[in-house]
Parts: structure tokens; sequence; C-alpha cells
């Protein structure tokens, strides 16, 4: 019999963990047979096990390394709602590796918070005061005999990085959480070059409840497949020069609580986004540039677009010229040799999608710093073709390839080069600038809607459709961020004195968030419109949609085509003057500013003057009446309906409007939609609390009252002589009128006095609609519109959430938001 001490012992070793009596895998034997790729850092390849292994060097001063970490979707969900679209995600950050006993972590550091030019002492109070994110931890796999530490990275790349699980929960699609069995790297994507590491990874997220905009965009909506892009990028070398951010300048902001700052100064400090551009000779006024800024066009984007697009971005040359470098920009076509991922390369990107998609201009950035150590845009390739339909839809197909002034093919390849300009000028560090087109084109900045005019001939004028090369506002931006100065000047007092020598069209600035909203308040500031005087340019835009709805036919497809497309065509020439609508609301209730900073004599806040103002409530009026809305019965009968197997499915479906009257095109509901669109503008919930606040300071400004009596006047009094064919078009539009007093009525966003005006006039109105007996059509119509109001006045009718929908003007895939607009502060 064993003694019991001997039995204690065996007990004793059977619970031993396994790692304590199994020998440690030595580094040649995990690495053995996988592949190793040398660049930034040591990266081992296991193609069959699904796995991507680096070994990392330790560091006197950085651990086991420290990157720039950036991530994105590489392919998304394809919802604009939900707005999970290819390239979203993009927020640089730093991350530290280190190891900890047997394990390796991987640590966010916090850079928002830092003592700029502070003592030690100082930096290590900050640093020592907020926290930082340990992201992911790993067992060491391997270490080498001189030190390397080899660890699989791959979990770390299966991580919801962009927060998909957490997107599709927050807009109501549904609870869905990441599935690690379904999930897995990329091995074959995985990228490997001097300066930085590119991975990818395909994230499964499953599901019992999806949504409707996942049973749309995915085939299984309980299984959302994307994959999420990930990059660790070489830390730049110390020198590059911080630039102090000017509220006048539409510069993109990289935004710091800097704890070094004297008291008198402001602890929230902003930045200029830039790249190092230094001069060989910083004391000449003009230099070569030490590593002038290139950019690269990936040749995958067919002739004539190619040519259209290195023109455009090569528009940037002039600015950089006058800031003082010779040579300091340039363009040129990738090499053959290099990959649009390499991180030194600037890369230009023509991409396909299904829709008419967002293009992008964007950059990997140093959060300590602001620094843009590289910039990538992306173009999308259908962009190009709804210019050339838009074209066609104006004025035909005729002219389509002749390679005229008015050629569609040629004023589409004209908004190209536009494209290109405008993106490549966000990674190179410039905001939108919405105000632009009020001044004779001042940026490439701005959405450019085609400026078409009548000629003099009376005909449509193509000539000035889009303009060439930058504006004003451009160049003195690229200046006042880019210029160097000579040792000893001071660059703060430098920098002003340009901003106070600039002139009107170069000062002339308003930032995405106050330009973008049809509900914002800057008269000149709106996308997609035209003109210093955005009333004459609605009135001007509706004569040149009237021109082509007149004889709209056939010839706006070329031959052969299947006419049922010629829905879709019609679509942007209907709503044609869509976007200068919300351009003339801003003059209603609008007020005009600059952004200044205290003491500089800038241009304060003023309301725009109230016959300019009615003259817009004038022409916005004009846009609902029945026979702006009312199409010719010749254009109605060439809209046949789209056979089956031609249908644009459910990928085009959404450039059409939609219809009641199934298979044929819906006249009556289209109408609803257009209307419905400038009903929002006028009674928007901020417009409509401008208007009851300025006519409290200012009787001889309109208020909400007489905005909303000119409407209903409009739409409910139907003038002597007026066609029987328009009653039905007036209905529909005393309908959105009263759905859209309703929507004020109820809408959180307005002020509590703006929608107790819209209340007491659904109350006015009910009144009036219900003063006959129902006896006629109209009477009994009326009556309808009655009861509903008063349902919503019971409380048993919740507001309309908004008009008939309307297909979309711009671009299709992602939330119209300013992808590099700042964030709120704590």
């Amino acid at each position: 019999m064993r003694s019991r001490t001997t039995i204690r012992l065996l007990a004793a070793l059977l619970c031993l963990p396994l790692f304590s009596v199994q020998a440690a895998e030595t580094f040649g034997d995990a690495t053995s047979g996988l592949e190793r790729r040398d660049g930034l850092v040591e990266t081992w390849v296991d193609e069959p096990g699904g796995r991507v292994l680096l070994a990392l060097a330790p560091t006197a001063t950085d651990g086991l390394g420290r990157f720039i970490f950036q991530a994105y979707l590489r392919r998304g969900v394809g919802s604009n709602p939900l707005g999970l679209d290819r390239t979203y995600g993009g927020n640089s950050q730093i991350v530290a590796f280190r190891r900890v006993g047997t394990q390796v972590v991987v640590e966010a550091e916090n850079w928002r918070y830092q003592a700029i030019d502070g003592s030690p002492g100082e930096i290590r109070a900050v640093r020592d005061s907020f926290a930082g994110s340990v992201l992911w931890a790993t067992p060491v796999v391997a270490t080498a005999e001189d030190g390397r530490v080899l660890i699989d990275l791959s979990g770390f790349l299966k991580r919801d990085v962009v927060g998909v699980a957490g997107r599709i929960r927050a807009r109501g699609q549904g609870s869905f959480s990441l599935d690690a069995k379904r999930s897995f790297v990329e091995t074959g994507d995985v990228l490997v070059f001097p300066d930085n590491l590119e991975f990818e990874a395909t994230l499964t997220f499953a599901g019992n409840d999806p949504g409707d905009e996942l049973r749309q965009t995915a085939p299984e909506p309980q299984a959302v497949s994307v994959i999420q892009h990930q990059s660790l990028v070489r830390l730049p070398e110390p020198g590059f020069e911080m630039r102090a951010a000017d509220p006048r300048v539409g510069a993109i902001n990289h935004v710091v609580f800097d704890y070094a700052t004297p008291l008198a100064d402001p602890l929230v400090t902003r930045f200029v986004r830039r790249h190092r551009l230094e001069k060989v000779d910083p004391t000449a006024a003009r230099s070569p540039a030490k590593e002038p800024i290139v950019f690269y066009l990936d040749p995958g984007a067919p002739e004539p677009i190619r040519s259209a697009l290195l023109d455009g971005a090569r528009w940037w040359a002039t600015a950089f010229e006058r800031a003082g470098f010779i040579d300091g920009y340039r363009v040129e076509l990738l090499p053959a040799d290099a990959h649009p991922l390499d991180v030194r390369y600037n890369v230009i990107t023509w991409v396909h999608r299904a829709t008419r998609g967002w293009s992008y201009g964007a950059s990997v950035t140093d959060p300590r710093t602001g620094e843009i150590i590289k910039g990538f845009v992306l173009l999308g390739s259908q962009r190009v073709r709804q210019d050339r339909l838009i074209f066609e839809g104006l004025a035909g197909t005729a002219k389509t390839g002749s390679g005229a002034p008015d050629d569609p093919l040629e004023l589409a390849l004209a908004r190209i080069r536009q494209l290109s300009a405008h993106e490549v000028g966000h990674t190179i560090g410039i905001q939108h600038n919405f105000a632009a087109s009020s001044a004779d084109r001042a940026s490439v900045m701005d959405y450019p809607a085609p400026w078409i005019r009548i000629g003099a001939d009376g005909g449509l004028d193509f000539s000035q459709a889009y303009d060439s090369g930058l504006g004003a506002w451009d160049e003195f931006t690229i200046d006042w961020m880019y210029r160097p100065f000579a040792p000893g000047l001071d660059p703060a007092q430098a920098l002003d004195a340009m901003i106070g020598a600039a002139t009107p069209a170069e000062r002339l600035f308003v930032t995405d968030a106050h330009g973008r909203g049809a509900g914002t308040a800057h008269p000149n500031a709106a996308v997609w419109d035209n003109g210093a005087d955005p009333v004459a340019a609605l009135e001007e835009a509706m004569a040149v949609r009237a021109l082509a709805l007149a004889d709209f036919g056939d010839d706006r497809l070329p031959v052969g085509r299947a006419a049922g497309q010629l829905q879709r065509v019609l679509v942007p020439i209907y709503l044609f003057h869509r976007y200068q609508v919300a351009a003339a609301g801003k003059v209603l209730g609008g007020a005009d500013y600059a952004y200044r900073v205290a003491g500089d004599g800038g241009q304060l806040v003023r309301w725009v003057d109230g016959d300019r103002q009615r003259g817009a409530l004038a022409a916005l009026l004009e846009t609902v009446a029945p026979a702006a809305l009312d199409l010719p019965e010749p254009v109605l009968a060439q809209l046949t309906p789209v056979s089956r197997g031609f249908s644009s499915e459910a990928v085009l479906d959404r450039e059409l409007f939609e219809s009641q009257t199934l298979p044929l095109f819906d006249p009556l509901l289209a109408a609803s939609a257009a209307s419905g669109l400038s009903i929002s503008v006028l009674l928007h919930p901020a417009r409509a609390s401008r208007l009851v606040d300025q006519h409290r300071r200012d009787p001889a400004l309109p208020g909400l009252e007489e905005v909303i009596e000119a409407l209903t006047e409009q739409v409910f009094a139907r003038p002597r002589g007026e066609a029987d064919r328009l009653i039905e078009i007036r209905r529909v539009v005393q309908r959105a009128v009263v759905d859209g007093l309703i929507s004020l009525a109820g809408s959180e966003a307005a002020s509590v006095v703006a929608a107790a005006r819209a209340e007491a006039a659904l109350v006015a109105l009910a009144g009036e609609l219900e003063s006959t007996r129902p006896r006629t059509d109209q009477d009994r119509f009326e009556g309808r519109l009655a009861a509903r109001i008063e349902a919503f006045l019971a409380g048993d009718l919740a507001a309309p959430e908004g008009t008939t929908p309307v297909p979309p003007g711009s671009p299709i895939g992602a939330a119209e938001s300013c992808w590099h607009c700042e964030a709120p502060l704590p």
C-alpha cells in the first residue's frame, strides 16, 4: 500500500497547471512554416491558421513600440440611415505595446489633455490626472534570444473598433453582438510597408431582431458581416511646428486641453491640421520645399476621367506657390510598384459603388500635434454619371459626346475636376466653406450646383455651369495655413496681419455646421446653391426648371434606352430648385454675421433687411403654386412604367418618386413631395423660432404669424380662373401645409412660443375649414383636414415625422454629416 505522503505528492502534481510542467515554445518553433514579412514591424502570417503574429523589439523609451492606430470600415452595411458606410470610422489614436509579466498589453494614450511646452513635472501631472485605456491583452507566444517578443495579434484585429453593434442598436435596428466564431482575420490582405502595417478582418454581427434597414441591405439580416480595416503607423519625427487656429480661417482644427498655458490664456487650445512643409531656405521669400506634398492618383480611373482628376487636384499648386513654395505641391500617377495603402503616399482613389455615394477626403493624423501624415481621397465613380444624367435631363442627349461646351460629358468632367480639388482640400487641412458661392465662387470647398441660366436666345445657357481653378478664399487659406515666417518674426502677429489685409472674398467663411442644415441662419451659406442673391437665384432656377419640363421627353434618353428610365431622369429636373429653395429660405429669419475675435472690428450679428426677407417669402410661396407643380400632359404620357427586368429594384428605387398609382407615375405624390420640401423650409423649427424673436426685437421684421398667414392664404385661397386640373394638386399642398403646421406645433426643437403660434394657427385654420357644410368635394376634403387638426389638438394624432418621401438629391450612402467637424467638448 502506498504511503499517504506519496498519494498526496501525486495528487499535487496532477493539480499543477499544464504550462508549469510543459516547456515554453521557442521563437523558432512558433514561427516555423509561417511567412515572414519585414517592414515597420517584423510580421509573421499564418495563412492556414488564420493568424497574424508580430515580433516586437523592446526599446529604451517606448516599451515594445508606440504607433498611430486608425480603423475604419472597408466594407460597410450600405444603409444611409445607419451611416455604417464604407470608410466609417477613422479617428487616430496613439497606442503603446508593453510587456506585463507573461502578457503584452495595448494601451491607448490620452493626448487630448497635454502640457505643451510644459516642464517635465507639468507633463507628468497631466499624464497622471487623466485615464488611459487598455484596449487589449494577449499572452506572449515566444521570446527570441535578442529580446524580441512574439504575440498573436489576431484577437486585437477582431474587435469591434468602430462600434458597429452600438450603431445598429442606437439606430433602432436591433440588438446585435459580435460573433467571434464567424469573425476572422483576412490573412491574404495583410500589407507590410516601411512605415505602416495594414490589416483587415471580417466581422460578423448576429442578432434575432433586425430592423428594416438591415433586412433591405444584408442577404441574411440576422448575420451582418462587414470588413474592418486597421492600421499601425510609425510616429513622425519630432520638429513639427504647430500653428494656432483662428476662428476666422477655415482650417480643420486639432483640439487639445493645454494645462501649460498661462492663466490668462484659454485652456482649450486649437491648432491647424496640416502637412509638414518646410523651405530649403527659410530666409527666402520663395524657396523649394524640403519634402513637397505629393498626391498620387490611382490609375484605376479610366480616361478621360483620369485626366480630369489630375487637372482638378493640381489646382492647389498655385496656392502653395503663393505661400512661398517652389514646387511645394504636385500630383502624379501612382507608380506601378507603389501601393495605395503605403503611408508614404498621399493617394486619390477612384472607387465603385452600387449607388452614387459620397466622396471623401480624409487623413491619418498625429493625435499629439495635428500633423497630417497621409492624405487619402475616395472619389465615387457614380457621381460623374449622375451629373451627365442631369445635363441630359435639362437639354437632351443630342450634344452628348460632341465635345461642345454644352456636351453633358464635358460638363460632367468639369464637375469631376472640381470634386477632385474639393476632396484633396480636406486632406491638406481645409474645412468646407458654404458661403463661397455667394462671393463669385470664392472656393472649391463649397458644394457647387450647376449654374444654368436662361440665355439671350431664350434657351438654356451652360457656359458657366462650373468654375475652373481655385477661388480667392482657397488661395488665402492655404497661404495662411502653410506660409513659413522668417526667424525672428512673431507668427501670431504675422498671421493676424494677413487676416486684416484679406479681401472680403478671402475672408467670407461659414462653417459646415452653420451652412449645411436647411434651418441655419446665415443668408449666404447653403449647399448646392448659386449666386450672391439666393432669392434671384431661386427665381432663375424655377425658370430653368419650367423650360426644361416644358418639352421633357424621350430625347432625354439615348436612343434605344428603356423608356421607363425616363422617370429617373425626371426626378432631378422636377426638383431642380430644391437646394435653391433651402438657400432662399435662409434669407427669411436670417442673420448676417462673420466669425471674429474680440477687438478686431469684425461684423456683428444683424438681421436681414425686412424687405429682403419678404421677397424671399414671396419667392418661396411661388414654389408651392399648383401651376408650378403640375406637369404637362405630353410629359406625363411619356412616363411609361419600367418593365420588369429593367427596373432598378431595391438598389435604385430610392431614385424614383413614390407612387400610389402603380404601375403608373404618380404626379400628385410628386407634387406633394416637392411642396413638402418648401413647406419644411418655411416652417423649420429653428427658422420659426428666429421669426418670433426677430419680430419681438424689431416689429418691422416679419414674424411667424405673417409667414403662416401668407402660406395659408397662398395655398387655401383658390384664385379665380384656376384650371380644374390643378384642384387636386392644390389639395395635396393643403394637406402638406396642415402636416407642416402640426409638425411645428409638436416639435421639441422649436421654441415654446413658436410651437404655440403654430398651434394657434391650426385652431384658426380648423375653424375656417369647418365653416361650411360638407356639400361639395372640396367641403368634404376640408372637413377631413379639420378633423386631422382636431385629432392632433386632442392628443389623438402624433405629429407627422416628415413630408412625403423625396428621392435623394445629395449622394447616397452616409448621413449628411461633416467627418472633420469638431466634436463637442466635455
